[in-house]
């Protein structure tokens, strides 16, 4: 039984680019939904050259763009449940995927109400990780 247990772990391999991607949103999305700002990040190439556009303009910079996190949504009840849906992921290289997709944010409790919109990322894989190095949400 553990030769079969072994086996089945070796031929499961690891994750596709899909899978691996996939994973990196749900994670975003449930620390996102926690109130978790900074773990919600860490699905970002945390670099000075990571971009961000959306509708202030663009960041250039991973501390940037957790600052104007942290800015636009100092409360749970402004964070709301954030939920991604139409998801289209496309590789684009062996190390390099596009994501498009739909982001709602339910807000009962926050002045400004729901939010949503559409966004495009940019992924690429370094050092064996996934992350953003590329956001336009709008």
């Amino acid at each position: 039984m553990l030769f079969t247990l072994a086996l089945g772990c070796a031929l499961a391999g690891p994750p596709t680019p899909r899978q691996a991607i996939t994973q990196v949103l749900a994670t975003q999305t449930a620390a996102w939904n926690r109130g978790d700002i900074p773990t919600f990040m860490a699905g970002y190439w945390h670099s000075d050259s990571l971009v961000f556009i959306g509708r202030s303009g663009v960041t250039y910079g991973w501390q940037p763009t957790l600052d104007n996190y942290k800015k636009s949504y100092p409360s749970a009840a402004q964070m709301g449940k954030l939920d991604f849906s139409r998801l289209r992921i496309t590789p684009l290289g062996a190390d390099v995927a596009q994501v498009v997709g739909h982001f709602h944010l339910a807000r009962p409790n926050a002045k400004a109400g729901d939010a949503q919109g559409q966004f495009l990322l940019i992924f690429r894989k370094l050092n064996g990780k996934w992350v953003i190095v590329a956001d336009h949400s709008s």
